[in-house]
């Protein structure tokens, strides 16, 4: 959508972020089109005794943030003379590689005074508010609520139409219950409006503390996070690994997975590709295997991984960083060899004969190194499974030419043999032992969702944690689930839906039929 600041047409993403209080850094939950200013205390007339001020100082613009409002006081300003900045690029790589401590240290664009909006009266640190029952207490005043509704209905009522809605939620802790209830009022008030939700986890998440009370916390939490979100949506797909740096899907950059300045940068250029169909127009369909388009919308996206034989609403985020060019015999098998999970828990070359799939490839090169064109890229990939052991049942392609774009905010993780156009050097010359935007201006991508059997692991151990934990006799931790809320009986329904699940997607399960 877009907005009018300072007489100048902004657009802005149409966009609701929730976070604890303090998560913004140096933004305003306001945004920045507007000048807002903050509230003054108020004098306190009904108290006599002495009062005491605690102030935090406010948390100062990093080198790349003061860059972006000198920028825009200079294209503002008719007399472009004036002191210059005395620093360069390298500086601001340099100090966001070293200084990134929120997420909006690195965010460039311009939001609207409804889309940042922070959770009041929560007095934790965010590592505390790190399981369900937590989250679930957050709206329980039901003003919160009701206010984030309220922005919500507003950019719906500017949209021309409503394709879906796209939830990313840090399932690992309290956002887990605050999105839960926020996509049952949804649910509720848009019935026939697909929901995607994709399931985000920091590696951070993922360290065991060794404690039992504590792995029975996260054990259930996982379960229970799992079954109430996926009951509100329609697709939910799980992203974040325990170690990304040591993933396959990280074989051309360097990354620490300490940093989530590094791996939301990893994770956020998968999910840009895999949503990239939905903002673009649509191309003729062709009658084969692989259905060529631009874009879809949500709605279709949900309704081919959903498939017609089976019903399973758990997908698995593939990608390619950067996707290889599309030279050789074997560039369609070398395309798929790079497809790399960032899904975990999922087991690994399982032949699925009901799985099915859809591809988003843009900005891919060819052969001369010139932009592959959508022929081009439907022909290889259609060869690569015409030849694979193990193919999809179905695969959606969308192609786009526009690669990743990789802007100043973007870390230094590129390895030595990432060009700056992203293709694979085979003879690197000497430079940075890591890239980034200073080097790499774009990246080809390649991205695949796919509805397989090979997600049963992730299922069958949120199955497992239920059970093990909660629901079988003498569970250690009935007591604490009784805690967040939920009863013996709302348990047992949990674990009828995910064995329903697992049920759905065994190999070799029964099939009733009319004639029993």
């Amino acid at each position: 959508m877009f907005s009018i600041a300072l007489g100048i047409l902004t657009y802005t993403p149409r966009l609701i972020s929730l976070g604890l209080q303090g998560s913004l850094g140096s933004m305003s939950s306001h945004g920045t089109l507007y000048n807002h200013e903050p509230a003054t205390a108020l004098d306190v007339t009904t108290w006599t005794a002495g009062v005491s001020t605690h102030t935090a100082e406010r948390h100062k613009k990093n080198l790349f943030l003061q860059s972006l409002y000198e920028e825009q006081d200079r294209s503002a300003t008719v007399d472009k003379s004036g002191p210059q900045r005395e620093y360069q690029d390298k500086d601001i790589v340099e100090n966001l590689e070293k200084g990134v401590k929120f997420w909006t240290d690195f965010s460039k664009v311009h939001y609207h005074p409804q889309s940042l909006y922070e959770l009041s009266g929560l007095w934790m640190d965010a590592w505390e508010f790190d399981n369900y029952g937590i989250g679930r207490d957050a709206l329980s005043n039901g003003l919160q609520g009701e206010e984030i509704s309220e922005r919500l209905r507003f950019f719906v009522e500017e949209c021309d139409r409503v394709q879906g809605f796209q939830f990313m939620v840090d399932d690992s802790g309290g956002f887990s219950a605050v999105a839960s209830e926020l996509m049952e009022n949804i649910a509720d008030e848009y019935t026939n409006t697909p929901v995607l939700l994709y399931a985000l986890r920091a590696p951070e998440s993922y360290v065991n503390l060794g404690k039992r009370k504590q792995t029975i916390l996260r054990s259930l939490h996982d379960a229970v996070s799992f079954s109430r979100l996926s009951s509100y949506c329609n697709l939910i797909v799980p992203v974040g690994l325990p170690s990304l740096s040591t993933s396959r899907a990280s074989s051309f950059f360097c990354i620490n997975d300490e940093k989530l300045y590094h791996c939301s940068a990893v994770y956020a250029a998968a999910l840009h590709s895999v949503s990239l169909p939905f903002r673009m127009g649509s191309l003729a369909p062709t009658a084969d295997l692989h259905y060529v388009s631009g874009g879809v919308d949500v709605s279709e996206v949900v309704q081919i991984l959903l498939g017609q034989s089976r019903r399973n609403k758990v997908a698995i985020l593939d990608m390619a960083m950067p996707a290889p060019s599309l030279t050789g015999k074997e560039a369609g098998e070398r395309l798929l060899g790079h497809l790399h999970p960032v899904t975990p828990e999922i087991a690994e070359d399982v032949e699925d004969l009901q799985a099915v799939e859809t591809m988003t490839v843009h900005g891919v090169l060819g052969p001369g190194g010139h932009e592959a064109s959508a022929s081009e890229v439907k022909d290889t990939i259609h060869a690569a499974y015409e030849h694979a052991t193990m193919r999809p049942k179905f695969c959606h392609l969308s192609m786009a030419h526009s690669p990743l774009p990789i802007p100043l905010p973007f870390p230094s993780i590129f390895k030595n043999v990432v060009g700056q156009r992203g293709e694979l050097l085979e003879n690197p010359t000497a430079g940075p032992p890591l890239k980034g935007s200073l080097d790499v201006h774009s990246i080809p991508m390649a991205v695949r969702l796919r509805s397989s059997s090979a997600i049963l692991p992730y299922l069958e151990n949120r199955l497992g944690y239920l059970r093990r934990y909660g629901v079988d006799r003498g569970a250690p931790g009935a007591e604490l689930v009784r805690s967040w809320g939920f009863g013996k009986d709302e348990l047992e329904d949990f674990g009828e839906d995910l064995s329903k699940m697992v049920i759905e997607l065994k190999p070799h399960r029964e099939v009733s039929s009319d004639s029993d």
